[in-house]
């Protein structure tokens, strides 16, 4: 797991539409870089209709929201259709980037072991070093979590 005040590690990864997004790109910016397990579940909707819900108290601060999950472009397209999201969920198929950032843990169901992402937000500083993290996040009320911090901050 990566650690505040560390350097955030880049990526370049496709967004819903096939488009590369590189980290590099928001410099001198802050960016919401929340890892979500699975598009369309249940805590994962509640998840990014917050962010949604939020997205023009978090645009007035100047700060970008970036989704991350190991769906490809085409679930990430019908997912963000589906609910209106109006920020960039990106494709991190294969989890390379979640790996990276230390949310790609074993996880446990009903006995089974198995791989997937610990739903974990960073914030991302102007100066591309991590700010902030939350880790074992509860979707219900994240938003208002992420935004307080990031008044406070």
């Amino acid at each position: 797991m990566m650690s505040e005040g560390e350097k955030a590690p880049d990526f370049s990864l496709p967004d819903a539409s096939g488009k590369v997004v590189e980290l590099t790109g928001f410099k001198g910016k802050r960016v919401v870089l929340y890892f979500y397990p699975k598009d369309d579940t249940p805590g994962c909707t509640i998840e990014a209709c917050g962010f949604r819900d939020m997205s023009a108290d978090f645009e007035e601060r100047g700060v970008a929201v970036l989704g991350i999950s190991p769906d490809d472009e085409k679930s990430h397209t019908a997912f963000a259709s589906k609910y209106k999201l109006p920020f960039t969920l990106l494709a991190d198929v294969g989890a390379k980037i979640a790996s990276k950032y230390g949310v790609w843990v074993e996880k446990s169901m009903y006995g089974k072991k198995y791989m997937g992402i610990a739903r974990t937000t960073f914030i991302i500083g102007k100066d591309g070093k991590i700010e902030k993290i939350f880790e074992g996040v509860k979707p219900e009320g994240h938003n208002s979590e992420v935004l307080a911090w990031l008044d406070g901050a």
